[in-house]
């Protein structure tokens, strides 16, 4: 199959302080969440200046792509666009028909399986395709790449940098934290065609770096940033709550790695270098962050890689065992009931 275009699809995220609200009431539209929770969401947003770094970290990520496509002869123009905040992606699918595209492949920054990081992004490139209507490109998504080493590479040598930074005496008492982005519980028995993709990915990734990275260390898989109604059930400990359970097993110090992100946004931001690390300063833990992705040569070679597989047959390079696709199953990841929706 011929393709003649890479997409960049991301989260997207505000650019000014007048932006907060507005793309809040994007990212939640359909749910009925009240004006007044969406504020106090708002403060975390312009703690920072009202700014989320993910557009930035977008822009980075698609120049060294360039880069990299040129260095490789991977004749393909590449385009960006977001699902909650501008450049928004129907915008941007309009440009791509506009320039000619006819056929491109997405790259979602997101590694895993499930409704809101993966099947949603589908659903994206669908409604932008009917709004841009006659004329758009078709769009191909490329697989996820929980277990490719540009992916496990990078947070590998964040957790030896992280470590690195921590009283090496303490070590034995030293514990790895690994976490990703909660989700519902629902959402996460039906992620991928068997249910439980996305736990069972996060696992295996943990597993991989933890091996890689200080295999003498013991280690727990924990949940940031959730959201939702109190009385819904997510997945669980949250990593503040993890963090008090430590404090009192004798462990001195915890190295904390997002290996649910690409790169350090918001949530990474405040939940990790703002929330917890308070929390463990409180309980009097030693606390360091490994960092993500982002711009990591290996990261951005990856996704070349991906491309290649797609484009010239290339080999896939994987250190996992999980099964992995190109095109989703029509029933994989059932889209969760919205409060509000029709």
């Amino acid at each position: 199959m011929a393709y003649d275009a890479f997409l960049l699809l991301s989260f997207g995220g505000p650019e000014h302080p007048d932006d907060v609200m507005p793309f809040l009431r994007n990212v939640t539209r359909g749910r009925g969440v009240p004006d007044e929770r969406l504020a106090e969401v708002a403060e975390h947003y312009l703690h920072f200046g009202g700014v989320s770094p993910i557009n930035q970290q977008c822009r980075d990520l698609l120049a060294a792509v360039r880069a990299e496509f040129a260095a490789h002869r991977v004749d393909l123009p590449a385009y960006w666009g977001n699902r909650n905040w501008q450049p928004m992606l129907a915008d941007t699918v309009a440009q791509m028909r506009d320039d000619g595209v006819t056929h491109a492949l997405g790259f979602a920054t997101s590694a895993y399986g499930g409704y809101s990081s993966c099947k949603q992004y589908w659903e994206d490139i669908a409604a932008a395709r009917a709004h841009v209507g006659p004329g758009a490109p078709a769009i191909s998504k490329l697989r996820q790449f929980h277990d490719h080493p540009g992916f496990v590479g990078p947070h590998t040598d964040a957790v030896r940098a992280a470590l690195a930074t921590l009283d090496p005496a303490r070590r034995p008492t030293t514990r790895l934290v690994f976490t990703a982005h909660s989700i519902p519980t629902r959402m996460a028995e039906t992620a991928g065609p068997d249910g439980g993709r996305y736990t069972a990915q996060l696992q295996e990734i943990a597993e991989l770096v933890h091996a890689a990275a200080a295999p003498d260390l013991s280690w727990d898989l924990v949940w940031q940033s959730r959201s939702g109604p109190p009385q819904v059930p997510w997945l669980e400990p949250d990593i503040n709550h993890h963090l008090t359970a430590l404090a009192g097993k004798d462990v001195t110090d915890v190295v904390v790695s997002p290996i649910g992100f690409v790169s350090d946004h918001l949530e990474v931001l405040w939940d990790l270098d703002n929330e917890a690390r308070d929390t463990a300063r409180d309980l009097g833990l030693g606390y360091a962050r490994a960092a993500t992705p982002g711009t990591d040569p290996r990261f951005v070679t990856m996704i070349r890689e991906l491309v290649e597989e797609r484009t010239r047959d290339a080999a896939r390079q994987r250190l996992g065992t999980l099964p992995v696709w190109d095109v989703c199953p029509a029933d994989c990841c059932p889209s969760p009931q919205r409060r509000g929706a029709s």
